[in-house]
């Protein structure tokens, strides 16, 4: 890839470093509703513990600091309260609506909020950067 943009080791450290926060949020969202959370707490709850450990690992090992916290951690700050909606949302509605348990319900929870977050994260937290917009 160009220089600036992000490369393959780059995506790859992005993605195992999602996945882990992924496992974290799952391990946690089911825990919590298992130990009588709401689902939409669990969810959100989950994927607050999950967010400190994330933002960390994704600037400094994934994207290997280079960009800077003032602009980085707002804006991871904001996708990832978008992704923590959606994460409660989705065990909301695969509870209520579909009557999944709580296994069905963190998955989803799961899966909505990577997504979101791997999007937004990839695009507009930590955009390639070129010599000329600096790191």
């Amino acid at each position: 890839m160009r220089r600036g943009s992000h490369d393959v080791a780059t995506v790859a450290r992005f993605v195992a470093t999602g996945l882990g926060a992924a496992l974290l949020l799952l391990g946690m969202t089911w825990s919590l509703a298992a130990l009588g959370l709401a689902p939409f707490a669990a969810g959100a709850v989950g994927y607050a513990l999950a967010f400190a450990a994330a933002y960390l690992v994704q600037r400094g090992w994934s994207f290997r600091g280079r960009h800077a916290h003032r602009h980085a951690l707002p804006r991871y700050l904001a996708a990832q309260a978008l992704a923590a909606l959606t994460s409660g949302a989705a065990a909301h509605l695969a509870t209520a609506m579909l009557g999944w348990g709580h296994g069905a319900s963190a998955f989803t929870a799961t899966v909505a909020a990577s997504a979101v977050s791997f999007v937004l994260s990839l695009l507009w937290v930590f955009p390639p950067q070129t010599e000329a917009t600096g790191g």
